[in-house]
């Protein structure tokens, strides 16, 4: 009888746990309100905002933006810029954004024309005013519209060199868009050129760099890199000094060899990554070589960004924050947007963060939904302001000094570019395959 009393009692208790747990598992889940955040301390980097007095150089009235600004005799200190430039114009360059193509070059200014490539490989060259003066179709034949995006440019001398993501690279007409050249390149070629006294310079297939002849095309040497397996859209272009030529990778390898003749100088490397998300395994530099001084400046996507000693590739810092676009160095300073989605000012001398700031981060951002991640392209220094292009329809344009936004200007489908400067007017290029310009 007391056996029985057991386990009948034994079962009244297990039934009365068994129906507080149900019970408690139909109440509704309470879900607490505020960002959600990583566990691990490396996948979130705080910053203690610091406004800080920067000495920036003269602003002056660049006439050109001819290249990449990762050097100093081709990146303008300070151009000169309105401090609330209104839109001007607006010219159609082609075809934009799409599911399977992307526009991927910064627009140069040479010789009183400002030069595009829309997401496929069609190159326009347009006026000050806004006209259409030319355009070429560089499609190889053997190939079909839609089989490959990306590319880039420089103007050197009358000549605009154009990569193209179908792996040629082409030299053309600067004034009329004729052909004078073309160089296969048995791989991609979305990054950008370089262009230095006869020489253009170039990652393609993100695991090797060339130099090919200015005059005819032909290749001058070539450097190999380890191959990377994941690779983002877009190799960063090589920065080119007195006596060297920089090549980034997309395993995050540097190599620095003499501009001249190839032979290696040093290798270096972006190493280090942002635990704890899934974009750190992508160890792309992103922040192409920018040179300052006797330092350059590499930024990758997995949460990093070093400064290298020019001469000897030593690294002589690493802060926690990634480039996704080339730095911009002045003044003992460097600005960056960050890995995090943050613009970020660091100290050149130690690379501290003296500010971050938040930057927007979804297209559409509501609770259990989220659209794409908004793309921010720049920093660009003009006008005494930081300038910020962004893919959600502004221009953003923030103060060096403490980072705090100042106004905003809208650029009609989204930039899909960084922003350049000369003549002070600002161009970008929209997701819609359009040219803007701002003064």
């Amino acid at each position: 009888m007391a056996v029985t009393s057991f386990w009948s009692a034994r079962g009244i208790l297990t039934g009365t746990a068994l129906a507080l747990i149900l019970s408690a598992c139909a109440e509704p889940e309470v879900i607490l309100r505020g960002e959600r955040l990583d566990l691990r301390d490396d996948s979130v980097t705080v910053v203690s905002n610091e406004t800080r007095a920067i000495a920036l150089p003269a602003t002056r009235n660049n006439a050109s933006w001819p290249q990449g600004p990762g050097v100093e005799g081709l990146r303008p200190a300070h151009p000169a810029l309105a401090a609330a430039p209104n839109a001007i114009w607006s010219t159609s360059i082609g075809d934009g954004d799409s599911r399977r193509q992307r526009i991927t070059a910064t627009p140069v200014v040479g010789d009183g024309r400002i030069y595009t490539l829309d997401s496929g490989a069609k190159v326009s060259a347009v006026s000050p005013a806004g006209a259409l003066q030319w355009q070429s179709e560089l499609l190889p034949a053997s190939d079909s519209s839609g089989q490959a995006t990306g590319g880039g440019l420089a103007y050197d001398g009358g000549v605009l060199y154009v990569s193209s993501g179908y792996g040629v690279l082409t030299a053309l007409d600067a004034a009329s868009g004729a052909t004078i050249w073309r160089q296969e390149l048995e791989a991609t070629g979305s990054g950008q050129p370089t262009v230095r006294d006869g020489l253009v310079y170039l990652v393609a297939g993100d695991d090797t760099g060339w130099a090919v002849h200015a005059k005819d095309g032909r290749i001058a040497w070539q450097v190999q890199a380890t191959p990377s397996p994941s690779n983002i859209l877009g190799a960063p272009a090589p920065a080119v000094t007195s006596d060297l030529a920089i090549f980034a990778f997309g395993s995050g390898d540097l190599t620095a060899t003499f501009r001249k003749g190839g032979l290696r100088r040093w290798n270096a490397s972006v190493a280090g990554k942002r635990i704890g998300r899934t974009i750190s395994r992508i160890s792309d530099v992103t922040g192409a070589p920018v040179v300052s001084g006797n330092r350059m400046y590499v930024g990758n996507q997995s949460g990093r960004t070093a400064a290298f000693d020019l001469g000897s590739g030593d690294r002589l810092w690493t802060a926690p924050h990634g480039a996704v676009d080339p730095v911009w160095a002045v003044a003992g300073n460097v600005f960056l947007i960050s890995d995090l989605g943050q613009l970020v000012r660091l100290d050149a001398d130690s690379g501290d963060a003296i500010w971050a700031t938040n930057l927007p981060g979804y297209l559409k951002d509501k609770p259990r939904k989220r659209g794409a991640v908004v793309a921010h392209h720049g920093p660009v220094l003009a006008g005494g302001q930081v300038v910020i292009a962004s893919n959600d329809g502004l221009l953003r344009f923030f103060s060096p000094e403490s980072g705090a936004l100042l106004r905003s200007v809208a650029v009609p489908g989204g930039a899909s570019t960084a922003p350049v400067v000369a003549n002070g007017t600002l161009y970008v290029v929209s997701t819609k395959g359009e040219l803007h310009a701002f003064r």
